[in-house]
This record gives C-alpha cells, sequence and structure tokens, in this order.
C-alpha cells in the first residue's frame, strides 16, 4: 500500500483527492498539508510542509503556487517524489522545479486528465498535417473562481501545436488593443470565466472554407483527482530523478 500526503488537502480538489484515496485500497493517505489546518477524517492535517513529520511514499499538490518552495523544500530533504497539479506558476518557479528536479522525482502535469492529454496528441496530428494552411485558435472555459488566464493546459495544447507546425508561431492572448489583420503564423488563445464550468477547451483549425474543431469537456473535478491519483502511483514506484507528466504514465 503506498502511502500519500496531500498537500492543499482542505481545498475543493484536495478533499476529491481525499475521497478518491479512502476508497483505493492500494492507497491510504497519511498526512495533509494547508494553511487552514483543518481536521479531517483519516489523516492529521499540519499547517506548513516544514510541520509534516509523517512517512509517506510520495505527495500530491493541489494547493497554490506561493506554497511551491517549501514543498518543494520538504521533498527534497527527505527525497520524497511528488505530483505537482497546481497551476499558475512563473517562470521563476518552474525554475525551481526543474532544479529540484535534478534530485527527486517530480510529476508534473497542467491538466491530469487522460482525456486532455489524447487531445493533446490529436493536435500534434492535425497541426502537422494542416501546417500553413489552417490558422490555430484555442479557446477555453473555466468556472468563475479560476486565478491564471490563459489556462495552463490552454498553453500546454499550444506548446503541442506549436511544436507539430513547420514554423515558430507566435502565442497571442488579446487582440481588442490591436486592429490588424491575424497574422498566419500565429496561435491565439482566448479564456472565458463564468459560473461552475469545470474546464472546457476546445482547438479551432480554421482553413479556407472548412474548420476543424477539436474539444475536451470535463463534467467533475474528479477526472483531475484521478488523475493524480494515479500520477502518484506511478511515481511511488520511480527512482530516478527527473521530471515526468502524463506521457509517462501513458506509455506506462
Amino acid at each position: 500500500m503506498r502511502k500519500i500526503i496531500i498537500s492543499g488537502c482542505c481545498g475543493h480538489m484536495g478533499r476529491v483527492v481525499a475521497d478518491i484515496c479512502a476508497n483505493d485500497p492500494e492507497i491510504e493517505t497519511a498526512a495533509g498539508i494547508d494553511l487552514l489546518a483543518q481536521p479531517m477524517e483519516g489523516f492529521p492535517v499540519f499547517p506548513t510542509p516544514a510541520a509534516c513529520t509523517v512517512e509517506a511514499d510520495a505527495v500530491i499538490d493541489f494547493s497554490h503556487p506561493a506554497a511551491l518552495g517549501p514543498l518543494l523544500e520538504l521533498c527534497a530533504a527527505r527525497r520524497l517524489p511528488v505530483v505537482l497539479a497546481t497551476t499558475g506558476y512563473s517562470e521563476e518557479q518552474l525554475e525551481q522545479v526543474r532544479q529540484a528536479a535534478q534530485s527527486i522525482p517530480i510529476f508534473r502535469s497542467a491538466n491530469m486528465s487522460l482525456g486532455i492529454n489524447v487531445l493533446m496528441d490529436l493536435v500534434r496530428r492535425a497541426a502537422a498535417l494542416l501546417g500553413e494552411d489552417f490558422d490555430i485558435e484555442i479557446e477555453e472555459r473555466h468556472h468563475r473562481r479560476k486565478l491564471d488566464a490563459p489556462s495552463g493546459t490552454a498553453l500546454m495544447l499550444a506548446e503541442a501545436a506549436a511544436g507539430a507546425l513547420p514554423y515558430e508561431p507566435s502565442f497571442v492572448y488579446d487582440r481588442h488593443s490591436v486592429r490588424r489583420p491575424r497574422d498566419r503564423r500565429e496561435i491565439g488563445m482566448s479564456s472565458l470565466r463564468g459560473g461552475t464550468i469545470v474546464g472546457d477547451h476546445t482547438v479551432v483549425f480554421a482553413g479556407r472554407d472548412e474548420v476543424i474543431e477539436l474539444t475536451h469537456r470535463a463534467a467533475s473535478r474528479e477526472v483531475f483527482a484521478a488523475g493524480a491519483v494515479k500520477a502518484a502511483k506511478f511515481l511511488a514506484g520511480v527512482d530516478a530523478p527527473g521530471l515526468y507528466d502524463m506521457s509517462h504514465l501513458i506509455a506506462r
């Protein structure tokens, strides 16, 4: 049985992860970390990573970008593999992740859904086949409480498309202040925030007289939590330091 520490356990996603672990005979939640330190059923909760002394096989993080530094310090000091499911990291923080991955296994994905990762593969194939003949636009929709825009998943999809194109595209996030025709070598991203939308992503390939749309819609946040738990199981059996993502999990 794998023992897991949940960082951000008092938040919505942390609670969903805890519920999944409670019903999985292969997983035990050993502890939680959360600034609120609210009592949780079945495991102790610590207010900071430094305060957590419980032994575990891996950490799942669904907290906040501001919590990254102390969490990486804990994981590096105790050689704990960590699944980073939090989004909105700065470039400086991403460099921290890359540095930490030299000493511990780190699984990072802006989206833990298996379906999104299949969509990424389809986007790569479409971009490679359609090349310069189709414009690429990405639309993402999320609930009103989401802080970052565009979403980390939209950026992942844009990078997937960009890597398959025969040219290096520029990313455009906002068009309202620019009065000019769309450049052929752009990938545009637009964001909608409202209601309780869990997460919708559509990649549009717009050509002459025809349009192709690839869409993924998440019906609940459980798909992301379930993916993070699968990633933790995978990472708990990994010995080599490095950066891992869904492609490694799928290929296992």
